[in-house]
């Protein structure tokens, strides 16, 4: 009897015991709190390196500013001028007439039967539809495009080169051609880290999809800079300078000009490409030719050049150099920027490489299909005789006539005022001005924990509204300073702005004396 009371009383000991030890484990397990899976420090280093200026906190700023004047917050201006991105359309730009009635006509080809569209538009639906299965754009292209539309941009770069031939195998139409760019990035990296990673030359001042790409693919980032003092000239020995002392660090792989330059608005002589074509032929370098802004010409004297054509006009001796050249619908007197329309035309690649690169499109299914038609307006443009022929070249003379008035406009008065200095745009859709700050100017900076030019961009956007890039985000000179501001906006408003931006700097400048 005693027996069994004693085994009863040590059962409920030990059950008492097993529930209390299962109530504590549960309550410090509340008590932790569950970490993510992925967090800031357990993700992708490289992305986590990545910048890109262009969308960075001071646009992050300038939307701000913008949402608290809407909700009735008191600032020295009404409205916020975003001069800091080439998007054309946001700042007022009119989409061209016949580029938007042939996407329409593809988008809901029941238009086809209105009598308001006109017949070489619908000629140009008709034959995309015919290209596309099920004779819809929402369906999958080819992943390097459709088949028409690349022959058609085949066609293009041809009589756009006086007849050099190209074959329209070596096109693939891409999202952009910041998606062109990265693919064909991509397949120069050697999947090596430290001093065996690919090296990837790139201009200083540069747009900032390239530095943002080589921090995404562990790229070893080799800068050569562009000459401020000869008009953002491209020096061949500033080029070896940058290839040798970079050799150490990397095996370097590839060498990137932009053509008209973005920042800096230069346009290079047919004489300096054909001296960086036999540059990165002597030096084994796969050259990328970023000449999205190949419309955009506007300095007497200047002419754009394709590296294609230059290319091929230096003979027998170079036809094998790897050379990759990008357009685009966004820039140019498009400015469709939204419908994220590129191509890339690879020539003189290894066979074996070609069939990795289509592997690698193919990853990707397709690119926009809309985006797609939009280029194939760009390509196959209505001709002389056609319906749509005087509208389309009188709306495309306006936006270039115009943006080349604002070209000068700009560099015209940023050097008229004191302590600025403008090389002449020759070319693309930006000035890239130096300004001279005072040491004053550079400690208060340095207190507030900010690059100088980036202080001096932000004390420009709350005072002012103009939203502009500071030259740090593309790389500059150590010791220069500078900012990128676009020649988008309107002509009537591009006056004011600069007027605001003179009573600005002056105003900056006597304060920090």
């Amino acid at each position: 009897m005693e027996d069994n009371m004693l085994r009863s009383a040590q059962r409920r000991i030990t059950n008492m015991s097993a529930q209390l030890g299962k109530r504590v484990t549960n309550n410090v397990l509340s008590a932790q709190k569950r970490t993510k899976v992925l967090t800031v420090e357990s993700m992708n280093p490289h992305v986590r390196l990545m910048e890109y200026a262009v969308r960075g906190p001071i646009v992050a700023k300038a939307g701000q500013i913008e949402k608290e004047l809407k909700e009735g917050k008191s600032y020295p201006f009404t409205e916020v001028i975003k001069a800091n991105i080439g998007d054309c359309h946001a700042t007022g730009q009119k989409p061209l007439t016949f580029l938007r009635q042939v996407v329409a006509l593809c988008t809901y080809p029941e238009l086809l039967n209105d009598p308001k569209f006109p017949t070489d538009a619908k000629q140009r639906a008709e034959l995309i539809l015919s290209d596309c299965k099920g004779r819809s754009i929402g369906s999958y292209s080819e992943s390097a495009g459709v088949e028409i539309i690349r022959k058609h941009i085949a066609g293009y770069i041809s009589k756009r080169d006086g007849g050099v031939p190209c074959d329209y195998n070596d096109v693939f139409v891409s999202t952009g051609a910041s998606d062109g760019i990265k693919t064909i990035l991509k397949l120069l990296m050697t999947g090596e880290s430290g001093n065996k990673r690919a090296g990837v030359m790139i201009p200083i001042p540069q747009y900032p999809l390239y530095s943002a790409t080589n921090s995404e693919y562990n790229a070893y980032q080799i800068n050569y800079y562009l000459d401020e003092d000869n008009n953002w000239g491209l020096n061949i020995e500033e080029l070896r300078r940058a290839l040798n002392e970079a050799r150490p660090n990397c095996i370097p792989r590839a060498l990137v000009v932009i053509n008209p330059g973005n920042p800096t608005g230069q346009v290079l002589t047919r004489k300096n490409i054909e001296d960086i074509i036999k540059f990165a032929h002597e030096e084994r370098l796969f050259l990328l030719a970023d000449e999205v802004y190949q419309d955009n010409i506007y300095a007497k004297g200047s002419a754009f050049h394709s590296f294609k054509k230059c290319l091929a006009e230096l003979g027998p001796d170079y036809a094998d150099q790897e050379l990759a050249s990008f357009m685009s619908t966004s820039k140019g007197y498009m400015g469709e920027c939204g419908f994220r329309g590129g191509y890339c035309e690879a020539v003189n690649l290894d066979p074996d490489v070609k069939v990795q690169l289509m592997k690698s499109i193919s990853a990707k299914l397709c690119p926009t299909v809309s985006g797609q038609t939009a280029m194939d307006v760009v390509v196959n443009p209505p001709q002389p005789g056609e319906p749509s022929f005087e509208l389309f070249d009188k709306e495309k003379q306006v936006v270039l006539g115009t943006l080349k008035k604002k070209a000068e406009m700009v560099t015209s008065i940023f050097n008229s005022i004191e302590g600025v200095q403008c090389n002449v745009v020759q070319g693309a859709m930006y000035s890239f001005p130096r300004i001279f700050l005072s040491e004053k100017a550079i400690q208060e900076a340095q207190r507030r924990g900010q690059e100088p030019d980036a202080f001096y961009c932000y004390e420009l956007l709350e005072q002012t509204g103009i939203c502009v890039v500071p030259g740090s985000g593309f790389g500059q000179i150590p010791g220069t300073f500078h900012f990128r501001m676009t020649i988008l906006p309107p002509l009537e408003k591009v006056q004011g702005v600069l007027e605001r931006f003179k009573d600005f700097h002056l105003k900056f400048t006597e304060k920090y004396r």
